[in-house]
């Protein structure tokens, strides 16, 4: 036993051994790695036409889900909007129902007067022009004003 014993403290002995046990662990470790790396990209692969088949599949239902609750938003604002307008009107027709009220809309609007009151009219003079401009067209016969608005809408479109 005296020589094994000396055989095995020997440099050579514990240097061969020493390698065996790391070419051991290396190959080890690249068999490993080879069967994980293997094993993972198969997984990998698989997962990844999984998950492109989901975004695909789930993309067109998606985009047509967000843009119907936008049009709902929409329509929702609209009606609103339009709910609005019929309390506006209902408040409009109930004042005109108010006979103090139509009567001061008539005054206002069509400058009437009851009897014993004087009505009178303050014209700004910048309008007085313009009222003129738009009655000299009024001496001319009136179909010679309708081919004119034609011309000129016609200019316009041009």
């Amino acid at each position: 036993m005296a020589v094994k014993d000396r055989d095995r403290f020997s440099t050579a002995t514990r240097i061969k051994l020493l390698g065996e046990q790391t070419a051991a662990r290396v190959y080890r470790s690249q068999t490993k790695r080879q069967a994980r790396r293997s094993r993972l990209t198969g997984r990998a692969a698989l997962l990844a036409l999984v998950l492109c088949s989901l975004v695909v599949a789930l993309a067109y239902p998606m985009r047509q889900y967000v843009s119907q609750r936008a049009e709902v938003a929409d329509l929702q604002h609209r009606q609103e909007q339009a709910r609005r307008r019929v309390e506006q009107l209902r408040d409009l027709k109930a004042r005109w129902q108010d006979d103090a009220y139509a009567e001061q809309q008539i005054r206002q609007r069509l400058h009437y007067v009851l009897p014993g009151e004087t009505g009178y009219i303050v014209v700004d003079p910048d309008a007085t022009r313009q009222t003129r401009a738009a009655r000299a067209g009024a001496d001319r016969p009136w179909y010679t004003n309708v081919w004119d608005g034609v011309d000129k809408s016609d200019a316009a479109d041009q």
